[in-house]
């Protein structure tokens, strides 16, 4: 075990473009620029030449059998951290065991910085399992160093229409005068992240804080938006839900290995307390997909946190599958 430097990116490229491989049997939708070893290690470098980045080697009989990388986020939300992103880690096949000497070794300098808060973007299991070499053992390794489940990023194929949704629910695209129910959309969901089981860290917005910048933003076409009604109390239409599509490449949260090639990006769904179950968050999934393949995309992106109850079963059952998983630890509890 040593520490992770300039002269390790090669070798460091081929295991994750093995990794890669690997994966891309499993979910064909990645990009398979990354099962190019001189690709992969530019995804490496990209994730070394982070701000205050550091990591560990493990060489076996003179040849690197996995290798660690990471580095903070300037994210108060995040804690005081440290991210191991998607080109962050491999191991060599069958040495998933690796990972956690490579992490023993990274960790002390982090802990030192006074940076607990660790989290790590891996390959989503379910390719094989330990006995293959798959994912499964990658992932079961750092279950046994605590860390646990905290996000997921997913993929599908997009729809070549949208359903018709079951009336009296109507889906359509968002007007100026849908501003104001699109304010109190955009507070629902880190409230409903605010709570049990997710206890979310960000701080909850107001509406009249979302719905100035819903005024001040409306009708940007790169972010198409769409409302779900129902009939009000006074039987005209009352918004319950909303949905935002745009192309992955918008999105903040997706680099590396995750952002996928050609895709869409269900970015932002939500709905009301009060109409749950009324069919309107899997509405307005249906119409993202549409739109995803209508805007030329060859697959379509999304995530969810792992413990918001409704997401983690919305999405799966919208046909969505794991492709990452965001692993968390903090240190010390």
């Amino acid at each position: 075990m040593r520490a992770f430097t300039d002269r390790d990116l090669e070798a460091a490229g081929r295991l994750l473009a093995a990794r890669h491989v690997a994966h891309r049997r499993r979910e064909p939708l990645l990009d398979a620029r990354f099962e190019r070893p001189d690709v992969a290690a530019e995804a490496v470098l990209a994730a070394w030449q982070k701000d205050a980045a550091s990591g560990a080697v493990a060489v076996r009989g003179g040849a690197t059998v996995g290798y660690l990388v990471g580095a903070p986020k300037a994210d108060p939300v995040w804690g005081d951290n440290v991210w191991v992103d998607s080109a962050g880690h491999a191991v060599a096949p069958g040495a998933a065991e690796v990972a956690r000497d490579l992490y023993g070794y990274a960790a002390q300098r982090w802990v030192d910085e006074g940076r607990t808060a660790h989290y790590v973007l891996a390959p989503a299991g379910g390719d094989g399992g330990p006995a293959a070499g798959g994912s499964d053992a990658l992932v079961d390794a750092w279950f046994r160093l605590a860390f646990g489940l905290q996000h997921v990023h997913a993929v599908r194929e997009p729809l070549p229409a949208a359903p018709a949704p079951r009336l009296p629910l109507v889906v359509r695209a968002a007007e100026v005068a849908d501003v104001p129910a699109l304010g109190a959309l955009d507070v629902a969901l880190p409230a409903h992240q605010a709570r049990s089981p997710v206890f979310g860290g960000a701080a909850v917005p107001t509406v009249e804080e979302q719905t100035q910048d819903w005024a001040d933003t409306f009708g940007d076409p790169r972010f198409p938006t769409w409302v779900a009604q129902v009939p009000g109390p006074d039987g005209g239409p009352r918004v319950v839900g909303a949905a935002v599509g745009c192309a992955l490449t918008e999105s903040r949260t997706h680099e590396g290995l995750a952002l996928l090639p050609d895709a869409g990006f269900l970015g932002f769904a939500a709905v009301l307390p009060g109409a749950r179950g009324l069919g309107a968050g899997r509405a307005l999934g249906e119409r993202v997909l549409a739109w995803s393949g209508e805007a030329g995309h060859a697959c379509c992106v999304t995530d969810w946190r792992a413990t918001n109850l409704l997401s983690s079963r919305a999405w799966p059952r919208l046909g969505f599958r794991d492709t990452f998983w965001r692993l968390h630890r903090t240190v010390g509890h």
